[in-house]
């Protein structure tokens, strides 16, 4: 076994919601005692996203323990699988396989992250989780691949989710047209990339018709993308690869993001409209009432 690290993490709590596996830190307040006067595992809420359905978009959320207890003992390793689930859904677990090391006398010692699932790692934003639908599991082996710094099998991961999803995206894209006002031959163009089976030419027919709310600094997004993917697994190295993916995944999020946007815009606008216009004619309505 490792030998306990001298860093010190602020709780436990903090030690589970950000360190990476296979890290071993010295926690001030390891363990508490129990109603019947048995040391255990701190059992205090963490923070982490939740990405079920309920809870997508809300951020960060509390996660009760709800495994059984840990008993420890001071100067011996206790290995055990810690289980947490979000309070606002009641569904979505958090599952950490822990070493911990309690010191002989007091309530600190050492502990060490085994592992974790789901899997360590940044969250991805709902929206972008929204833009590739089916895609969803794929997409985020790719970003579990980023993550573990694994350029190759984050490049093909997330080329596959862009080339499965490549009408959805293209149909996500005409309904901002559509709400921004595009004219009817621009939505047309759409509807034919839409058939488009080959993505070069389906980008080629919408290039123009691509509102300027989804530009990266000008730049057609699908172009971007396409530009990325275009050249094949063979012509790179690893490294070469996890930079491609990285971009891609970032191109991605932010098509998503403007795209979200300009929707939740239009639809926070007509809500306000529809409010004021009630509201006007209630007061209508009230004067005109006899007396």
């Amino acid at each position: 076994m490792a030998e306990p690290a001298a860093e010190l993490a602020t709780s436990l709590a903090d030690f589970l919601e950000k360190t990476p596996p296979d890290t071993t830190l010295r926690v001030g307040s390891l363990a508490v005692t129990n109603p019947y006067g048995r040391l255990i595992l701190d059992e205090s809420d963490i923070r982490l996203p939740c990405d079920s359905q309920g809870c997508a978009g809300k951020g960060e959320l509390q996660f009760a323990h709800t495994s059984d207890s840990t008993y420890l003992t001071g100067g011996k390793w206790k290995f055990d699988f810690v289980t947490y689930t979000c309070r606002n859904c009641q569904n979505k677990r958090k599952v950490f396989a822990l070493a911990a090391l309690l010191d002989s006398s007091g309530f600190s010692g050492s502990v060490m992250k085994l592992g974790e699932i789901p899997a360590f790692g940044p969250q991805v934003p709902a929206r972008v989780i929204t833009l590739i639908g089916p895609d969803r599991e794929i997409f985020l082996k790719g970003r579990r691949s980023e993550n573990h710094g694994l350029g190759i099998g984050a490049f093909g991961y997330y080329r596959r989710v862009v080339e499965n999803q490549k009408t959805r995206i293209i149909q996500e894209m005409a309904k901002v047209a559509k709400k921004l006002g595009a004219p009817e031959s621009d939505l047309r163009l759409f509807e034919v990339a839409v058939k488009e089976t080959q993505f070069s030419l389906a980008i080629d027919k919408i290039k123009a018709a691509i509102p300027s709310a989804l530009r990266i600094d000008g730049h057609n997004p699908l172009t971007l993308l396409h530009d990325a993917l275009s050249d094949g697994l063979h012509a790179r190295s690893d490294e070469e690869c996890l930079e491609y993916a990285r971009e891609i995944r970032l191109v991605l999020t932010e098509l998503a993001e403007r795209m979200a946007q300009v929707l939740k815009e239009n639809s926070e606008l007509r809500d306000a409209v529809s409010k004021l216009l009630a509201r006007a004619s209630k007061k209508t309505s009230s004067a005109v009432e006899p007396q």
